[in-house]
């Protein structure tokens, strides 16, 4: 038994010993002013009528002392349940997401805990992807920069060759594109997740927006002498034009990427019941079963080493599922390690 237990049966003992006191006390004198009206009675029967207004007096006073107390202990289990959720959310206010509650031990309150529990479980997990979010962003800007700030020293020197400083000034710009794309990546996801940009829809074919991406990023494909091999349905679809055709980029972008030398990318558009249906495949490294369900979040990297190589900052597919949400499509992929991997969008 707990040190408030003992304090709450002492109390309980004292107030029943001052209640039998004062109903004994009072029933005398109850009894006493009675005779003093109708005559006192024999002093056995005194004795009797006495005790008896006396237990009459201590069952009124216990009964309702019971009823202060119960009505107390009522009180009391109500206000804990309300109790234990407002510090629970004060913690919380302060930063503290180990919060649990156990929702056996507040009777009908069980759902108000699950609620805070749950509440203390979802901010946990939006602080840790914001922590994550930031030491991604951290590192995926400190890369380029260093490379940049090793390459402007390595210029001042007066003894490279035009190679050595050709060689040098081409890696500042590519890390300074890599900076440029990624702030732009993450101001469009930014956008996008805060409604800020609003969907421009309009009719347009599908098909040849896809021809024009393939032509658009010729200059990557050709250059690893890749084939590309198109099968485009005619098909008409209202969305954004501008945001659509970042999709395209993305997806062939990361194909080009992943696909060997002299490979070949599949681009295959069809049309089923009113849904427009695009697949892109590819017969490049492939994505492993366990990595498969991370490839959409943001800054996750497959094959981290070679993607970084490539100049990849992990938000690429995040930004292809964001886009294909707000047109209330979806995006799946298919993919076997080694062997290459198929991503498909139905719109």
């Amino acid at each position: 038994m707990t040190k408030k237990k003992w304090y709450q049966v002492l109390f309980l003992l004292l107030w029943w010993l001052f209640i039998i006191v004062c109903a004994f006390i009072a029933g005398y004198f109850l009894a006493m002013l009675i005779f003093g009206i109708t005559g006192y009675p024999p002093e056995p029967v005194s004795y009797v009528l006495s005790g008896l207004i006396s237990c009459i007096l201590l069952a009124a006073g216990w009964g309702l002392f019971s009823h202060i107390f119960f009505n107390m202990e009522q009180n009391d289990r109500r206000r804990k349940p309300l109790k234990a959720a407002i510090d629970a959310m004060n913690r919380v206010a302060q930063g503290d997401f180990s919060v649990f509650l156990k929702p056996d031990n507040f009777g009908p309150y069980d759902e108000l805990i699950e609620s805070v529990n749950q509440m203390a479980k979802d901010l946990g997990d939006m602080e840790t992807l914001r922590q994550d979010f930031v030491s991604n962003v951290s590192h995926e800007i400190q890369s380029p920069l260093t490379s940049i700030s090793g390459y402007v020293t390595l210029l001042e020197n007066d003894t490279l060759t035009p190679e050595q400083r050709k060689h040098y000034i081409d890696i500042i710009k590519a890390e300074s594109n890599r900076l440029s794309k990624l702030s732009s990546n993450l101001l469009k996801l930014s956008s996008l997740d805060a409604g800020v940009t609003s969907l421009a829809i309009s009719k347009f074919r599908l098909d040849k927006q896809l021809q024009n991406t393939v032509i658009l990023l010729e200059p990557q494909w050709s250059e690893k002498n890749i084939s590309i091999e198109a099968e485009l349905e005619k098909v008409f679809v209202s969305a954004d034009d501008g945001l659509l055709s970042q999709v395209w980029v993305n997806l062939l972008n990361n194909a080009i990427k992943f696909t060997p030398d002299g490979g070949k990318i599949q681009i295959l558009l069809t049309s089923d019941e009113g849904k427009a249906i695009c697949s892109i495949a590819d017969n490049g490294i492939g994505i492993s079963p366990e990595q498969q369900i991370h490839v959409f979040e943001r800054f996750y990297k497959a094959d981290k080493s070679r993607d970084r190589s490539l100049g990849g900052n992990g938000l690429g597919l995040s930004l292809v599922k964001r886009i294909v949400d707000l047109h209330s499509g979806s995006v799946t992929l298919e993919s076997e390690f080694q062997k290459g991997t198929t991503f498909t969008v139905t719109l």
